[in-house]
């Protein structure tokens, strides 16, 4: 780690005012609070202490600080103070407790850094998914801090709200690469999960804990009179002893002091232990108060932040502002956020609905309903349905949810998770079409059909009654009827669900559709995927381009990606492997830019990249796909169902393994309209296995089961028959097939080899030869393998004569030797498919052949010792050697080095 240079670029200076940039969408669509992202107010009773303050100047000369302590130590008053008096730029973040999602948390720092004027540029971008975030943005961070002439301050406050590893991990990771151009605070309950070892070694770490941040007998003097009152200084050492200077305890202290007649022998006579001391003490606040005060706040604690209408609202009364005011002014563990809104110390809080159980119980239901309706009026749909939650009213939350056309947030992959873990909680005794509907869209997004169907046809009836005045509701109902038709592979219901969601948008406020565009993005894909599942390709195109080129809002995320998954199958179906590797790329990468997880969707697109890495013999990579490509989200949805068996059952026979291919062929998905090439692909697999197993006559008989107009499917079925002894029957089965352009260069190459053997099978060696150069011309530009090796030995003398040994050579086979080099003693014989290494496998090698260790090849790449060996494992299994010396032999006799 190198050392941090000191610049006086963050001088202390006057205190600038952070005033927030534009706001931006959060991963949740929420627009960004803007008090997040602003500098604490200090109080009137607050007292500097100059030794905290020197000791954090320390910060701006090294990369990480840490202020450690427990609650209301005074850690973010401390921070605030300092912070306040710098020279910019200098980032504030109030962390959540919803940023223990990365995608929130990320998306807040790079907001926070906009706000101070350290503007993250736009190729970073910002997370769309509140639970992932992209590597590549974090690397890009990195990068342009570290370009920056001035470091940032960046204080991020209540770290501890950040329990996630991953976050840890990141943080560290931007850290270490920002380089100068960082310098990181956190404050904090506890401590974070970063290597602080590693920065305390190298002299890299500000450090200020509970015992230095805790008050001494003189600072207690000080703090005291700022209340009005007078204490001599032994006195204050024995407070201070009773409450190890705990900041938090002392100004409470102070506050019921003020309220006796002899406050130096409150002050003395007080105790408390450890463990009461807090509730001691606010109880003793609490106290002090006047009633209407006291009511106020054991109201407002069961809220995150309120204002003064919502205040009143669960009070029902109207007095609420000057008296959050007053309670502000007076430190009593009322914070103001800024625009009129408040909270309440998180501990004092606790404390406060611990108070409100006991003097009013039964009330807390009936004041998160209060809150429910106030901030439905308001337009915060989240915090509605976490009140009515609260509240046990789940006709109200449901209904909110379906008016707002929010129930898409089920299946976007923005509030999924949110939502479904929300209203997992209703109970069977809420009864009404809202609630019908959200229970149908929370079983149908976990693809449980049992439970789904049912709840969506009761609440279909249910809504045919209120036709005139639901028309959201019938909306979010149409919708719900394409996934089921989805799911059930019913592409006649998918269509009539599409017709009607049609007529029924032009009764939906324009507003409100504008709102949510993920409502029309999931129609059209669940149409797409329905009519995919038929067979109709190019109907189902023009759905899902339609999808694909709706505007890159994070509600539309996930369906754009499933999107363009289906249309890579679709491609690959129609033995355009190339295209359907771009077109997953894309769907893969449009979710890893905004930090999607790759679990969000049906995983399609991993399917089809793992099928063309079968048509490449690239036989490892199609493994690590399928072990990528998401199951519990396509497990009963056909489309995706279907492709990852057929790219298993193919991956399977490329490994010899035909009775496993046939068992792994089955979709095991039910389906109320056959899918013809499914059924199509699916014979083929069990073809190939009876042929494999010495039993041509019923590799024959299962062909009959194979679709006519699947051209791909017709030109294997071809091949096979070729294979069992039928060259008339293979012939005559391409004859039949009518191209029109639209098939690619998968069929049209093992079109061109069936033909070849059969003409090479007839004694027509001329005509062999030039259906296998065309073959090998078509499939070096897709690096098409497969069909060779599937072709059998009678294709190996025709490679190894001119011109077709050039054509193959490099890329299908190793090519011959290099000039002057004679073959070494003991190596194996070249493969007929060329030796291909990943981008990483070669970066393991090239160090390899450097006399690198393996750890120093770690160190080099920033990868684990692990992963290192799990790389040099695969090497050595592709070169078919045992030890270093012979992995760089082999790799420079192969031309890899």
């Amino acid at each position: 780690m190198d050392a941090v240079a000191e610049t006086d670029d963050n001088s202390r200076g006057p205190a600038v005012p952070i005033v927030p940039a534009v706001p931006y969408a959060d991963p949740l669509g929420d627009p960004f609070l803007r008090t997040r992202f602003a500098l604490p107010a200090k109080p009137d009773t607050f007292l500097r202490r100059q030794r905290l303050v020197d000791h954090l100047d320390q910060a701006l000369r090294t990369p990480l600080t840490l202020i450690d302590g427990a609650a209301g130590a005074g850690k973010t008053l401390l921070a605030a103070d300092w912070a306040g008096g710098l020279r910019p730029p200098v980032a504030w973040l109030t962390v959540e407790v919803g940023d223990r999602r990365p995608g929130v948390f990320w998306a807040y720092v790079l907001q926070a850094l906009r706000a101070c004027g350290a503007s993250a540029s736009d190729r970073i971008g910002t997370p769309a998914d509140a639970t992932e975030v992209d590597q590549k943005l974090l690397a890009a961070l990195a990068a342009e801090l570290n370009d920056r002439g001035r470091p940032v301050v960046l204080v991020l406050d209540e770290f501890e709200r950040v329990t996630a590893p991953e976050i840890a991990e990141q943080l560290e990771f931007v850290l270490r690469h920002a380089g100068q151009g960082l310098r990181l605070v956190l404050v904090t309950r506890t401590e974070p999960l970063l290597p602080l070892h590693r920065y305390r070694a190298a002299g890299e770490l500000t450090e200020i804990r509970t015992a230095e941040l805790a008050f001494t007998p003189e600072e207690a003097v000080a703090l005291l009179e700022l209340h009005g009152l007078s204490l001599p200084v032994q006195a204050a050492g024995a407070l201070v002893d009773r409450t190890r200077g705990w900041a938090a305890g002392l100004r409470l202290s102070a506050l019921a002091a003020r309220e006796s007649a002899d406050p130096e022998l409150y002050l003395k006579e007080f105790e408390a232990d450890h463990s009461t001391v807090a509730d001691f003490l606010l109880a003793e606040v609490l106290k002090g108060q006047p009633e209407e005060t006291q009511d106020l706040l054991l109201r407002v604690s069961v809220l995150d932040r309120f204002c003064p209408d919502l205040a009143d609202a669960l009070t029902l009364r109207s007095d609420a502002g000057p008296l959050l005011a007053g309670l502000h002014r007076d430190n009593a563990f009322v914070e103001h956020l800024g625009h009129s809104w408040y909270q309440l110390h998180p501990l004092f809080g606790e404390i406060l609905r611990a108070h409100l159980r006991e003097r009013l119980p039964g009330v807390e239901p009936e004041l998160h309903r209060r809150a429910a309706r106030w901030m439905r009026r308001s337009g915060f749909l989240p915090e509605t349905l976490a009140h009515g939650a609260a509240a046990g009213d789940w006709e109200f939350t449901a209904g909110a949810l379906v008016d707002d056309l929010a129930i898409g947030q089920l299946f976007n992959g923005l509030r999924s998770g949110d939502l479904t873990q929300l209203f997992s909680r209703m109970g069977p005794e809420a009864r009404s079409p809202a609630t019908d509907l959200v229970r149908a869209a929370y079983d149908l997004s976990r693809c449980d059909l049992d439970r789904g169907l049912p709840r969506l046809r009761r609440a279909r009836e249910h809504l045919a009654d209120d036709a005139p005045h639901l028309a959201a509701a019938q909306l979010s109902c149409a919708l719900l009827e394409a996934l089921a038709a989805r799911l059930t592979g019913c592409p006649p219901r998918a269509e009539s669900a599409a017709v009607s969601a049609a007529e029924l948008r032009r009764e939906v406020p324009a507003q409100l559709l504008d709102k949510h565009p993920e409502i029309p993005a999931l129609l059209l894909t669940h149409l797409g995927s329905a009519r995919l599942w038929a067979g109709r390709f190019e109907d189902a195109r023009a759905a899902l381009t339609t999808v694909v080129g709706t505007p890159g809002a994070a509600a539309t995320v996930l369906p754009r990606e499933e999107s363009m998954g289906h249309l890579a199958l679709i491609d690959y179906l129609n033995g355009w492997p190339g295209r359907a590797e771009r077109k997953a790329l894309a769907a893969v990468s449009e979710t890893e830019r905004v930090g999607m997880s790759q679990s969000s969707g049906s995983g399609i697109e991993r399917l089809v990249l793992a099928a063309v890495a079968v048509d490449r013999h690239e036989l490892d990579r199609a493994q690590a796909l399928l072990d990528e490509a998401a199951v519990p989200s396509g497990a009963r949805d056909p489309v995706p169902s279907a492709g990852r068996a057929l790219a298993t059952a193919r991956l399977l026979l490329a490994r010899g393994r035909a009775r496993a291919a046939v068992e792994a062929a089955d979709p095991a998905v039910s389906a109320a309209v056959a899918s013809p090439w499914a059924a199509s692909h699916e014979a083929l697999i069990a073809s190939a296995a009876h042929l494999a197993e010495g039993r041509p006559d019923e590799a024959a008989e299962v062909l009959q089961g194979v679709s006519g107009d699947q051209p791909a499917c017709v030109v294997e079925a071809a091949a096979i028959q070729l294979a069992a002894g039928r060259p008339e029957t293979a012939v005559d089965l391409l004859d039949s097939i009518h191209t029109q352009g639209g098939t690619g260069p998968a069929v049209t190459v093992r079109a061109a080899l069936v033909r070849a053997q059969a003409a090479e099978r007839a004694g027509d060696t001329a005509t062999a030869r030039r259906l296998v150069a065309q073959a090998l011309l078509d499939a070096r530009r897709e690096r098409l393998r497969r069909p060779f090796l599937d072709a059998g030995a009678w294709i190996r003398p025709l490679l190894a004569t001119a011109p077709l040994d050039e054509l193959a050579g490099g890329w299908l086979t190793p090519g011959p030797p290099r000039r002057g080099e004679q073959p070494v003693p003991g190596t194996p014989p070249s493969p007929l498919v060329a030796v291909e290494l990943s981008g990483r496998e070669c970066d393991v090698l090239g160090r390899l052949a450097g006399m690198m260790s393996t750890e120093e090849i770690a160190a080099d790449l920033y990868v684990s010792v692990n992963t290192v060996k799990t790389h040099l494992k695969s090497v050595y299994r592709k070169l078919a050697v045992n030890r270093r010396s012979d992995a760089v032999r082999r790799a420079r006799d192969l031309g890899l080095l």
